[in-house]
């Protein structure tokens, strides 16, 4: 059994030569004999909180450092429980269309000392699936993209994994969220769009599945109503670029002219709408029909396309989300839930008309 009390110190180049010798990696063993300190006394100098002497502390650094030891995170967690490793979950769609969120997200827990492992699904309702899965892992804890339902809840409680649920809206279940509100935002660009005149409103929205296209679907919808506007048609598609083209098409052959204006489940959907109207239909936007995305996603500013569109706080929103996973981690028992709302920011672009013309009132 290999000793664990302060022994003399071995010199560097001697045990860099053993080490040579029998082809392994360096072990905190071996820092401890060029260091003259115990294991134990390693191991604390890379715990952080750990009790150590200043003078301890440069002996096993200088060691460390002369050879090239980096610490075992496996090891290391053996002694601490904890991994340092959150999951995060989330769908094809939203990595491949938003995947800003997923890199913020990833660099604000990077930050904090926690590495991210991601697991995808092609769709929301594999959701079962991906739990199978993160249940093999020893993860301190898990960032959830997705719907999930009471049950899925409960057994992140029975389990006693921490669990935030980001930019989801999962009403009547206790559970810390991080969330853009959807809905307000969605009213919100309905109001600025009427009081510029616009009348006959479409929406192309996302799958009718997923809660963030709903609560933007819902809040627009709600909207359109209480300002007594027509009845606006909708077409669900799949946050995809097609489903714009598709979407357009669609609906001006269900009302039989152009609408004033089209409202888009994302900026995907948004470019492919603008695209189907200036290249297929022939329609000018934003002076014969506006186009609004959401997301403000790289792309949505480019020349061709200069969207109006809705920018969600994306970094405060990453920031929160860090801040509070890695406080339940730390918590390391029960704590009441809570949920962190922000508001979408308007973004004008160019394929809008936000000019109110005159005798135009909204209540």
């Amino acid at each position: 059994m290999r000793q664990t009390t302060p022994q003399p110190a071995v010199s560097l180049a001697e045990q860099k030569a053993i080490i040579l010798l029998e082809g392994r990696r360096v072990t905190s063993y071996d820092v401890a004999l060029v260091a003259g300190v115990s294991q134990s006394a390693v191991s604390r100098c890379f715990k952080p909180g750990a009790s150590v002497s200043k003078a301890t502390y440069a002996r096993v650094m200088k060691a460390a450092e002369g050879l090239e030891y980096i610490p075992n995170a496996a090891a290391r967690s053996l002694i601490t429980r904890r991994t340092n490793i959150v999951a995060i979950v989330v769908s094809h769609t939203s990595m491949l269309y938003n995947p800003a969120a997923l890199s913020e997200l990833s660099q604000q827990l990077n930050r904090r000392g926690k590495r991210a492992l991601l697991f995808t699904m092609q769709h929301e309702g594999e959701i079962e699936n991906i739990l199978t899965e993160i249940w093999q892992f020893q993860v301190d804890g898990v960032v959830a993209a997705s719907r999930l339902t009471e049950a899925h809840v409960n057994e992140f409680k029975r389990r006693k994994v921490p669990l935030v649920v980001f930019n989801r809206h999962l009403r009547d279940l206790d559970v810390n969220t991080v969330l853009c509100d959807q809905y307000d935002a969605s009213r919100a660009l309905v109001t600025r769009l009427a009081a510029a005149g616009h009348r006959q409103f479409a929406l192309i929205g996302g799958p009718a599945q997923n809660s963030v296209a709903r609560e933007r679907l819902r809040g627009a919808l709600d909207r359109i109503a209480e300002l007594g506007l027509p009845n606006a048609p909708v077409f669900h598609g799949s946050f995809d670029y097609s489903s714009g083209v598709a979407g357009l098409h669609e609906l001006i052959a269900r009302i039989g002219a152009v609408p004033d204006t089209v409202i888009c489940g994302n900026d995907a959907m948004a470019m492919g709408c603008v695209d189907a109207a200036r290249q297929h239909l022939h329609i000018d936007v934003p002076s014969q029909m506006s186009v609004v995305g959401c997301d403000a996603v790289e792309g949505s500013h480019w020349l061709s396309y200069e969207l109006t569109t809705l920018k969600q706080p994306l970094h405060k929103m990453a920031v929160a989300t860090a801040d509070l996973i890695c406080g339940l981690i730390e918590a390391d028992g029960e704590v009441a839930a809570e949920k962190r709302v922000f508001a979408a920011q308007f973004v004008e672009g160019e394929t809008a008309r936000l000019v109110a013309p005159k005798a135009v009132l909204v209540a």
